[in-house]
Parts: C-alpha cells; structure tokens; sequence
C-alpha cells in the first residue's frame, strides 16, 4: 500500500510539473526591406526581446527591393510552409506606413501567424495556406509604449510588439483587436491556367544570385501538357502586356545538358517550370524581370 501511495504522489508531482511548465515560446520570423546597414531591424528585435528574453527570433530576409510588395509576397509563401504550425512572421515592406491601410495579423488555416500592414503582402500565403481568421491590430493596446508620437516606423512600434507577444504567449489571437472578414487585400497576378495546347503564367521571382527565371508554372501542369525532358519548347514572355521575348528552349534536368552560354528551361527547387542560361545569366541576357506585371506561356514544339 505505500508503495503504491508513493508511486501515486510521485506522477501526480510530475503531472502537476508537467501542467503548470510554460509553454515554449513560438518561433518569430522577421522579414523587411531594411537591408542591415542601420539599426532598424535590431531595433524590431530588441522591442521582442524585451517582450520576452526566452524569444526564438529568426531571420527570412531583409533584403526585398525597397517598397517591392509583390517580392515581400512571394518570399513569405516560399518560406512559410517549412515552418511549423504556430510560427509567427513579422513582415514589413510598408511604403503606405501612416495611411489609411490597415495594421493586420492574419491566422492562416495552417495555423500560421502573420502580422503585416494588408498591402497585398499577404496575398499568396491566403491562397497557399489558407484564410482563418484576419484581425485590426489595436494600436491603443498593442503598440510599444510611449511610440504613439511615431508615425514612420510601425515595424517597431507596432508590428514587432504585436508579433514578439503572440509568439511570447502574453498575448491571444484575439487580443490582437476587433475581428475583420475573412479577406486580404489582394494583388492581381496570372495564376497558371493551360489554354489548349499553351500553358500561361507568371514570373514571380528571379534566381537572382544567377539570373534564373523562375515561374509558378509547376510539374504537375507541364505534364499536363504532356511536356517531357528532351522537348523542345516555345517560350513568350511579356512584360506589361508587350512582348519582350519569343524563343525555343530545350526542357533539361540539369545544367549541363546544354552547351556554356545556352539558353535551358528546367524545373527549379521547388518544381516549378524555370529558364536559366549554362554559366550564365537569362536575366540580364533578355532584359527580363519578376513581379505581377511579368508574364509567360509555353507550347510543346511538336516534331
């Protein structure tokens, strides 16, 4: 009988430790358009450590093109999925900072988390991830006290605040402030859609360290197309509706299945259809770029 008695207090200590722990603290991911030459992003970072010493802060990037919102979108949904369910993003490309938009922290229905100015920078992690809840961050309430006479730099005042006390657990998702309808404000973009025997999309970011073209083409739609390695494809680009580049490209697994200096489509490292240049850059070569404004289709050249 005491035995067991002592084998009973002993998981009800551990149960009760267990319990009353703390939960770990989410992971907070911090992207901008900053760059690191000042002290802007350590400023957002030392407002969340003083929120919580026990934080995980982490880096996505904060080399977006200045004001590039579209660039701010891509790389939130390129990185977000790989991260666990509960993650908070802080995402601050702002050029509208002290207007009219609205401050926002979006629950996706992967149960993601991101605190943004709704610009447009959330739109492909809604359609990616899915829309759960969007809430008015209530800057009464949640903003760095004593920065209510600062205008310009919600990053800090109010976006790493907001962000570092979700991921903290100091604060609730519905603390943020008053729920808004289940919509982000949206940027207009080719989705991917196959027109007979051509296939149309976008180029949403480049490879920039190498001058790829990268597009949301994906494998699944090429296929579709009965695309296959070996092909021979034709390939149109435009840029704001003129067209800007007319060609044939053979589809390749790697690189080195062409000759230095020639042009290849291949699919790139998330599998979607790309264009790149054998030790060299498509970019620069044919002038062409990445944002909504950029478009492209392809066409299977038959033998």
């Amino acid at each position: 009988m005491k035995q067991n008695f002592y084998k009973i207090f002993f998981l009800s200590v551990l149960l009760f430790s267990f319990l009353r722990a703390p939960a770990q603290p989410a992971a907070l991911v911090f992207q901008s358009d900053f760059g690191l030459k000042d002290g802007a992003v350590a400023a957002m970072k030392g407002v969340a450590y003083a929120v919580s010493s026990e934080l995980r802060m982490f880096d996505l990037t904060h080399e977006i093109p200045s004001f590039n919102i579209w660039e701010a979108a891509y790389r939130l949904q390129q990185a977000a999925p790989y991260w666990p369910a509960g993650t908070v993003f802080v995402s601050v490309v702002d050029p509208g900072v002290g207007s009219e938009r609205k401050s926002v922290v979006l629950k996706t229905q992967s149960g993601h988390y991101f605190v943004s100015p709704d610009n447009g920078t959330l739109t492909l992690v809604a359609e990616v991830l899915g829309i759960g809840e969007v809430r008015e961050i209530d800057e009464a309430k949640n903003r760095l006290k004593n920065s209510e006479k600062s205008y310009t730099f919600h990053g800090r005042d109010v976006y790493a605040y907001t962000g570092a006390k979700l991921a903290a657990g100091t604060m609730t998702f519905g603390e943020v402030g008053p729920l808004l309808p289940a919509q982000v404000e949206h940027l207009r973009y080719q989705k991917p859609e196959r027109i007979q025997d051509e296939i149309r999309g976008n180029i949403p970011i480049l490879d920039i360290q190498y001058g790829n073209v990268w597009t949301n083409i994906d494998r699944t739609m090429l296929q579709s197309l009965g695309v296959a390695f070996g092909d021979k494809l034709r390939v149109r680009i435009w840029h704001n509706q003129k067209l800007v580049f007319d060609g044939e490209v053979p589809f390749v697994r790697t690189f080195a299945e062409v000759g230095i200096s020639q042009n290849l489509a291949y699919l790139n490292s998330l599998l979607n259809f790309s264009l790149g240049v054998n030790q060299g850059n498509f970019s620069e070569r044919n002038k062409i770029y990445s944002g909504a404004e950029w478009n492209i289709s392809i066409q299977k050249i038959k033998n």
